[in-house]
């Protein structure tokens, strides 16, 4: 089923997984995925892992849930590292298998470079990708966008012109990268209305498990970490469970402030684990829709 058909009919929960770094690890994965099937998710994503490298075991994760499970299948296709063909080929092969649903990408440079270099006779930007995948192709298609602005952006203006450039050329729906303060969301909304982007826009949210991990992140994703959060994280920096804690009870407040505003879903980035996301949807209520 086309996830834009399932935004058409209620708000969705949904979430994210990535793909190991060995094919031994793929086992482990789909466990994870199993035992979060219990909350009825209307979707699943699996990234492509950095720079494509392990494209090959988002395939076999994504054939899984999409055989093996109840799930509805979203795979990531992203144009870094690969050519045309080779991205015409995942998408051959995605088709194939019977996935209906791709998110649209272009992926991040290589680890340790700051500017993204495409392949040689490869897609440069996500929005050359969706507009092959329309041509040729019938998959439902998503595409990112950025509540804070993408880092490499120039301003919030551009930014939003880009979004709805995505839209316009064919993604079905939006997904927020990360964030950690709903105001970046709801602004980012309301930009996005103004200009006229009139499809769903999921926001994304990645409960912290770990304080070092979570600043590296915010800080290539360019998220702000509300000043009231980082004195939790730096104080319990060294406690892993005290911070996890920390950031069940604050996606815990994001998600209730989400949902009671009427957003059209919420898509979680787990980190193939199961404990934070479960411990949100049972605080909210959401474990049992």
């Amino acid at each position: 089923m086309k996830i834009k058909d399932i935004l058409s009919q209620k708000p969705t929960l949904s979430f994210e997984f990535f793909p190991p770094k060995t094919e031994a690890g793929i086992p482990a994965v789909q466990r994870v995925i199993e035992r979060l099937e219990g909350f009825h998710p209307d979707f699943v994503s699996v990234t492509y892992g950095a720079g494509g490298g392990t494209s090959r075991f988002t395939e076999k994760i994504i054939t899984h849930v999409r055989h093996q499970t109840s799930l509805e299948a979203m795979a990531h296709v992203a144009c870094a590292a690969q050519t045309r063909d080779d991205v015409h080929q995942v998408l051959v092969r995605l088709e194939r298998a019977g996935i209906e649903n791709i998110i649209a990408l272009r992926g991040d440079p290589p680890r340790g470079e700051k500017t993204f270099v495409p392949a040689s006779g490869g897609f440069a930007h996500a929005t050359d990708l969706i507009e092959h995948v329309k041509r040729n192709f019938d998959f439902g298609i998503a595409a990112a966008c950025y509540p804070e602005g993408h880092v490499e952006s120039p301003d919030l203006e551009s930014d939003i012109e880009y979004a709805k450039m995505k839209v316009d050329l064919g993604a079905d729906f939006l997904i927020t990268q990360l964030y950690y303060d709903n105001r970046y969301f709801f602004d980012f909304l309301d930009r996005a209305r103004q200009v006229g982007i009139a499809a769903p826009i999921l926001p994304g949210l990645l409960p912290i498990v770990s304080a070092s991990q979570i600043m590296r992140i915010a800080e290539l994703s360019g998220a702000t970490i509300p000043d009231d959060l980082r004195s939790k994280l730096e104080r319990h920096a060294e406690d892993d469970r005290a911070t996890r804690a920390v950031g069940i009870e604050h996606t815990t407040n994001q998600v209730r402030e989400l949902w009671s505003a009427g957003v059209e879903g919420i898509h979680f980035y787990v980190l193939n684990r199961s404990y934070s996301v479960a411990k949100i949807l049972t605080n909210t209520g959401l474990s049992g829709r």
